[in-house]
């Protein structure tokens, strides 16, 4: 599996923001879909995952109502689309795909950094 996610910039508080993950994927396997993110100093965190079919997902406490998302399978994409940034948002956002919802990434993309100004 390969992913490769885009989308990332220099934003100002407030701004919205789209990231894209192109992946490549095993057709007779199926694989949760998820974006992380690690801050300067700080351990990588969950921001969000999607399942498979796409009928399940998961936001961490701090982007939800704010942050969606979205699979689309035919595309071979997963995007995030992030609503009302603020500067703790700021990090590199990585997409990953993990065989079970919860489970560990299997596979990693290489990041896109997001920058949020003040």
């Amino acid at each position: 599996v390969q992913l490769q996610a885009s989308g990332g910039g220099l934003v100002q508080a407030g701004d919205s923001l789209t990231l894209s993950c192109l992946y490549s994927v095993d057709t007779s396997s199926s694989y949760s879909l998820g974006w992380f993110r690690q801050a300067p100093g700080k351990e990588r965190e969950t921001v969000a995952r999607i399942s498979h079919s796409g009928a399940r997902t998961y936001y961490q406490d701090s982007v939800k109502g704010r942050f969606t998302i979205s699979r689309d399978n035919a595309k071979n994409t997963v995007y995030l689309q992030m609503n009302s940034l603020k500067p703790e948002d700021t990090a590199v956002y990585y997409c990953a795909a993990s065989s079970g919802f919860a489970s560990d990434p299997d596979y990693w993309g290489k990041g896109t950094l997001v920058t949020v100004s003040s």
